[in-house]
């Protein structure tokens, strides 16, 4: 790939001719937002990466630990990542304290008021020997210690590694029940999609449900079929949905979820559609602006932020700058984010009376462009 854009996802260059102005870019920051699809993994700092490795002499080398941050053409995978962060270096339950920590600050800072995060908890029980309730125990302290510090709520949500067996699933649900916190809402399923469909998982997802726990899946995320999407809706019943790009090949049924108001927590910087498509056509064949025209409730997210160089704020700008979506679009769409957070309907109807007067005073400081004209 080439003409690469550092700054924000190492997405191609806008062909709309949007240069984003320090007065716009401030105003993205300052939306108030919350963030429904973030990996805690994904959102590690570089530099406390680097002193982990320190402090636990892991066999990883600053050369790697700087491919790791670096979002080029041929990035590292970001399982690979995640992984050595699994396998090497989470080993305490402060590590994860100071993980959730450090990501809420860093959400804080660009208005995220609520987040709501993944963690896969399959191979930190595996692997280190810790067990689920000390993990699980220190994020939520780092959650505790955020709200109070900063004022930015957030909920955990243990999510199924669909790369380990359906038994695994099952246990995570197990032990998720036997540590029941209200903190701790519901369960995701995530990682690699390809020859793992979700109705591997049925089971886990049943049991959660039947504890009345709230569910989300990622599907259709890398170029995997529409039916992914279908069996993570109609049979996993899940409350939304992360990523979803191939519900556009069956838009009779994106129809459908757009009637039902169905969320879709997308991420503007997807790796998968940053190698498939071509530079000059990442943003008008993107399936995100498809979703769009079916009518489907989008909201903006990060997904991994440190590892794909994006921010919250950053993420909504490529939403204007790059897709094309005009300020009335985000607005909505910010609202969307309020309609799929698993928070009470008291807390959501205060943020839907309060929200849209602030996003409609940031906006008007600033100028906008007219709305977007695509090449065909």
């Amino acid at each position: 790939m080439t003409d690469i854009v550092q700054s924000i996802g190492a997405v191609p260059a806008t062909t709309l001719g949007r240069q984003t102005t320090d007065a716009q870019r401030a105003v993205f920051r300052a939306i108030p937002k919350v963030e429904l699809h973030c990996h805690l993994l994904g959102a590690v700092r570089r530099e406390t990466f680097t002193d982990l490795v320190r402090r636990r002499g892991a066999p990883i080398t600053e050369a790697e630990i700087a491919a790791f941050y670096e979002r080029g053409s041929k990035p590292v995978g970001v399982l690979r990542v995640l992984r050595a962060l699994e396998r090497h270096l989470l080993l305490e339950p402060d590590d994860f304290r100071r993980i959730a920590y450090e990501y809420l600050q860093d959400a804080a800072a660009e208005n995220v008021r609520h987040a709501e995060f993944f963690w896969n908890p399959t191979a930190t029980v595996r692997d280190t020997g810790l067990a689920y309730r000390e993990a699980q125990a220190g994020i939520l302290m780092g959650i505790r210690e955020a709200r109070d510090d900063l004022g930015v709520s957030a909920l955990l949500i243990p999510s199924i590694d669909r790369e380990a067996e359906a038994a695994c699933a099952l246990e995570m649900v197990e032990l998720i029940l036997d540590c029941r916190d209200p903190a701790v809402p519901g369960i995701g399923i995530d990682y690699r999609e390809n020859d793992r469909p979700p109705e591997l998982f049925h089971e886990a997802y049943a049991l959660a449900r039947r504890h009345g726990l709230k569910a989300t899946a990622h599907a259709g995320e890398f170029g995997m079929p529409w039916t992914n999407v279908q069996t993570a809706v109609d049979l996993l019943k899940v409350d939304r949905i992360d990523h979803g790009y191939t519900i556009v090949d069956n838009p009779d049924l994106a129809r459908r979820y757009a009637e039902r108001g169905l969320v879709f927590t997308i991420v503007p910087t997807n790796s998968y559609y940053l190698r498939t498509l071509e530079p000059e056509r990442w943003a008008l064949d993107h399936p995100i602006r498809a979703m769009s025209a079916l009518g489907l409730k989008l909201h903006p997210n990060t997904d991994d932020p440190t590892l794909h160089n994006v921010t919250p704020g950053g993420a909504w700008e490529l939403m204007h700058s790059h897709l094309g979506y005009d300020m009335a679009d985000l607005r909505e769409m910010m609202l969307n984010g309020v309609d799929g957070a698993w928070v009470d309907d008291d807390q959501k109807a205060r943020w839907r009376a309060e929200w849209p007067a602030a996003f409609d005073a940031l906006v008007a400081t600033t100028a906008w462009p007219e709305p977007a004209v695509f090449p065909r």
